[in-house]
C-alpha cells in the first residue's frame, strides 16, 4: 500500500468552521472539525478505495479546535487523522503522527480493529520510546455520512411513561443469532430485530422497551483474540457516535456506512410495535486500556484532555472501571463529547433512553463521588437528554463507588439491592421480611425521600452480567471454564439455590421445584412496585451452562436458543406481563403512603400473615418470618388517569410462602370483598375459581398466588 506524504494533485481547501466537531457534508463538501489542546500540528488523511493515503494539513484553529473545509468531499469518503506533538508520557503526552487515528466523532466506520495493522504509539516493551519507524494504520477509519439519506416516514416515539415500562434486556445479535423465521443474512444484525418474526415476538411478550446491551464500535481485546474469544458483551468502546458494524448486515454486505440507516430501520420498525429502544452506553472509558495500550483515537489526539491521569505521575491513568482508564469527565471537552453523543442518539437516531454503565464514575470530582458533578448538572439542564429515560448503573470499582439510591431526580437506577434481597429471599433466608416489604413496593427506602417515584428503581432478578433465570435456580457455583480463566473471572456471590442438584438433572421433583422458582421470581419482579426488567431469554428458560460471565461467548452459550423454548414458562410470563399492563395498583406513580385515602376502614396497602391479620412489628422483625399478603387498595391510587379522573382498580391480594411448607392462608374481608378470584398460581398455571372471604386457601411451599375482587362488590 503507497503512502502519499502529499497530495498528487492539489486539494481544494477552505478553512472551515469549528463547529459541529466530526465530519459534517452539506450537500456541496465536507467540514473536519477536531479538538486538540496541545498539539503541534494536524493532518486530515483521506483514502481511496485501494487504501492510498492523500494528507491534507489542517492549518485553522479555533479554540484548539482545527478544522478544515473540503468542497467536493462527501458521503463514503474514508478519512483518519495524523496528529503531531510530544511523544512524552511523563506529561501525560502520547502524539505520534506515524500513527492514523479515528476521529471521536466519526459517525460510520469502514471496519474494526487490525492489530496487525499496528495501533501502538510507543515501542512494545518500552512504553517510553515514540515509534518511529513503520505506519500504524490499525484503526478503522471514519466514513462521512449523509444524515439525511434516511426517511422516517413520520417516526413517532412510543413515549411509554416510566411507570407502565417493562424493559426487556437484549444482545442485538444474541436475540436474532439462531431464530429460524430470520432470515440467514440477517441473523445477528439491526436488520435481523427488525423483522417480522422478532417484532412479532417482542409484540405478544408485552415489554414496553428493548434496552440494548452497547451497540457503539467497540474492540475486541487482543487477549481475547489470542484466546479464540471476543468481547461479545461489547464494554469497550472506541466510537461513541458510531454503530458497530459487527451488527450490521449492510456492512457484511460491502457497504459499512451502511449501518447508520440499518439501525435507525430498526428503530423505526420497533417504534412502529410500540416498543422504545434504550442504549446501554459506557462514557467512563474507552477501549484504549492503560498505560500500555493500543493508540487508536483519543490517546494520540490529546491525551490529557479525554483521559484522567495520576497527577504525580501522568504516564498513568486514574481506573475506576477495571479496564484500564477512566475518561476525565471534569474536562469541558470530554463532556461535551459525552453530550453531543448522547444528543446525536436522540435526535439522530431517534432512541428513547439510555442506561450508563458504571455510572458512579462519571459523577466523580477528584475522587469521590458527587451528585452534583458537572455530568448530572448538564444533563438535568438539557431540553433533550433531560426528557429521555435515564437510567444509572449505579456503582464503579473504586471507593466508594456503591450508589445505589444516591442519584439526583429524573434518573432511575438499576436496583442491585432488589436483585440481592429477592434472591436470598427465594433462596430460603429468613430475617428478609423488612426488606422484601420495601422492595415490593419501589424501594422507598432509597427513592422515596429524594424527590425520587417508585418507577426510579429498575428492578431486576438477573442481567446480562451474571447467571439468567433459569441457571440461578440450576447452579450455586459458576462454570466459567469456556472463558479461559481458570474459573476464576465472574462473581462467587451468586446468592443463589439449585434446588438440590448442581446442574441439569432427570429428577422430576427437582425440575418442577425449578420451574416454579423461575415463576416466583417472574411474579413477584413484575406484580410489584418500581420498573421491571427482564433479562432477555428468561421468559423462556434460557441457559448459559453457569457461565456467570459470559462476555467473550459469542456462541451457543449467549445466544438465545430458539429451538429449546420451554413454552409453558413463556406462556406465564405473557400472562403476568398482561396482568401488570390490565392493573394500575400494580405500577404506581406514587408511594404507597399507608394512610386511609378514602377515609374508610382500609388502607391503600395492607400486611398480613396466613392467619388474615395483619403483621405486627414482632412479624416484621421475627427471623423466620418467610411468607406474607399484601392487600392493595383499587381505590386507594391517589392519582387520575389521562382525562383527569380519580385512578380505581380492583382490591388485589398478592400471597408469597418462601417457605418450605404449605401454609393455610385466611383470605381477607377487606375492602367489602366477599368472593376473590384468583388470577395467578405459580404451582398450576391452569389454576382459577373463586373463594370466599374467610375462608382458607392452600399457600404451597415457595408459591405466589394472586387474587382480585371488584370494586363492584363493595357496599
Amino acid at each position: 500500500m503507497t503512502t502519499l506524504t502529499a497530495p498528487p494533485t492539489p486539494v481544494p481547501m477552505r478553512p472551515g468552521r469549528p463547529f459541529p466537531l466530526g465530519a459534517t457534508w452539506d450537500g456541496k463538501g465536507t467540514n473536519f472539525a477536531l479538538y486538540s489542546e496541545h498539539a503541534s500540528a494536524i493532518e486530515l488523511c483521506l483514502f481511496d478505495e485501494q487504501g492510498q493515503e492523500t494528507r491534507v494539513p489542517v492549518r485553522e484553529q479555533t479554540a484548539f479546535v482545527w478544522h478544515a473545509y473540503l468542497p467536493g468531499v462527501g458521503p463514503g469518503q474514508r478519512y483518519g487523522y495524523r496528529v503531531h506533538g510530544e511523544y512524552a508520557p511523563e506529561k501525560g503526552l502520547r502524539f505520534n503522527p506515524n500513527v492514523v487515528l479515528l476521529d471521536p466523532y466519526a459517525r460510520a466506520l469502514d471496519g474494526t480493529e487490525q492489530f496487525d495493522r499496528g495501533v501502538f504509539g510507543y515501542v512494545l516493551g518500552e512504553d517510553d520510546s515514540v515509534m518511529q519507524q513503520g505506519e500504524q494504520r490499525g484503526a478503522p477509519l471514519g466514513i462521512v455520512t449523509n444524515p439525511k439519506s434516511f426517511d422516517w416516514q413520520g417516526d413517532e416515539r412510543p413515549n411509554v411513561p416510566f411507570h407502565q415500562s417493562v424493559i426487556y434486556e437484549a444482545h442485538v445479535k444474541g436475540l436474532t443469532m439462531t431464530h429460524p423465521g430470520v432470515p440467514e443474512e440477517l441473523r445477528g444484525t439491526y436488520a435481523g430485530v427488525a423483522t417480522e418474526p422478532i417484532l412479532t415476538y417482542l409484540k405478544e411478550l408485552g415489554i414496553t422497551a428493548i434496552e440494548f446491551m452497547p451497540v457503539h464500535q467497540h474492540v475486541d481485546d487482543p487477549f481475547l483474540l489470542d484466546k479464540g474469544l471476543t468481547n461479545y458483551w461489547g464494554y469497550s468502546t472506541l466510537a461513541f457516535f458510531a454503530p458497530d458494524v459487527r451488527y450490521s448486515a449492510e456492512a457484511k454486505k460491502g457497504n459499512p456506512a451502511g449501518a447508520v440507516d440499518e439501525f435507525k430501520a430498526m428503530v423505526r420498525a420497533l417504534h412502529e410495535a410500540g416498543i422504545e429502544v434504550i442504549l446501554d452506553v459506557v462514557y467512563n472509558h474507552t477501549a484504549e486500556g492503560n498505560h500500555l495500550g493500543p493508540t487508536l483515537s483519543f490517546k494520540g489526539i490529546d491525551n490529557p484532555t479525554y483521559y484522567r491521569l495520576v497527577a504525580d505521575d501522568p504516564r498513568f491513568y486514574f481506573d475506576y472501571t477495571g479496564t484500564g482508564n477512566s475518561l476525565n469527565v471534569r474536562h469541558p471537552q470530554t463532556l461535551q463529547l459525552i453530550m453531543d453523543s448522547l444528543r446525536y442518539w436522540v435526535t439522530d437516531m431517534h432512541v428513547d433512553g439510555f442506561r450508563f454503565d458504571l455510572a458512579s464514575t462519571l459523577a466523580r470530582g477528584l475522587h469521590e463521588v458527587d451528585q452534583l458533578s458537572g455530568f448530572f448538572t448538564i444533563i438535568h439542564q438539557d431540553p433533550v437528554i433531560s426528557q429521555v429515560k435515564l437510567i444509572a448503573e449505579p456503582w464503579d470499582v473504586g471507593e466508594g463507588g456503591y450508589q445505589v439510591g444516591n442519584f439526583p431526580v429524573n434518573w432511575a437506577e438499576w436496583n442491585g439491592i432488589y436483585r440481592d434481597d429477592m434472591r436470598a429471599f427465594w433462596k430460603g433466608d429468613g430475617g428478609l421480611a423488612s426488606e422484601i416489604g420495601y422492595r415490593l413496593t419501589g424501594s422507598s427506602d432509597l427513592y422515596q425521600f429524594n424527590g425520587r417515584k417508585p418507577y426510579a428503581s429498575i428492578n431486576f432478578v438477573t442481567a446480562h452480567d451474571g447467571f439468567t433465570l433459569r441457571d440461578t435456580v440450576t447452579y450455586e457455583q459458576k462454570h466459567n471454564e469456556a472463558n479461559g480463566e481458570g474459573n476464576n473471572d465472574g462473581h462467587n456471590h451468586n446468592i443463589t439455590w439449585n434446588c438440590g442438584v448442581e446442574g441439569e438433572t432427570d429428577d422430576p421433583a427437582v425440575n418442577a421445584l425449578r420451574a416454579r422458582q423461575q415463576r416466583n421470581f417472574l411474579a413477584t419482579l413484575l406484580l410489584g412496585q418500581g420498573t421491571p426488567m427482564l433479562l432477555g431469554g428468561d421468559e423462556f428458560g434460557r441457559t448459559q451452562g453457569g457461565n456467570n460471565n459470559a462476555y467473550c461467548q459469542d456462541n451457543e452459550i449467549s445466544w438465545y436458543n430458539w429451538h429449546a423454548l420451554d413454552e409453558d414458562l413463556l406462556a406465564f410470563t405473557k400472562k403476568v406481563i398482561a396482568l401488570r399492563k390490565a392493573h394500575p395498583a400494580l405500577h404506581r406513580r406514587k408511594f404507597f403512603s399507608g394512610r386511609n385515602i378514602r377515609g374508610e376502614d382500609i388502607r391503600d396497602i395492607m400486611w398480613l400473615r396466613f392467619d388474615g391479620q395483619e403483621m405486627t412489628d414482632e412479624d416484621w422483625s421475627n427471623p423466620h418470618t418467610q411468607s406474607m399478603g399484601i392487600f392493595l387498595d383499587g381505590g386507594g391510587l391517589d392519582d387520575t388517569d389521562e382525562r383527569g379522573r380519580p385512578l380505581v382498580d380492583d382490591h388485589l391480594l398478592l400471597l408469597l410462602n418462601a417457605s418450605h411448607v404449605d401454609l393455610p392462608f385466611r383470605l381477607p374481608d377487606l375492602g367489602g370483598c366477599q368472593t376473590w378470584e384468583l388470577l395467578l398460581d405459580t404451582t398450576d398455571d391452569h389454576a382459577g375459581g373463586q373463594a370466599a372471604a374467610g375462608s382458607e386457601t392452600n399457600l404451597a411451599s415457595r408459591s405466589v398466588k394472586l387474587y382480585r375482587c371488584p370494586q363492584a362488590q363493595e357496599g
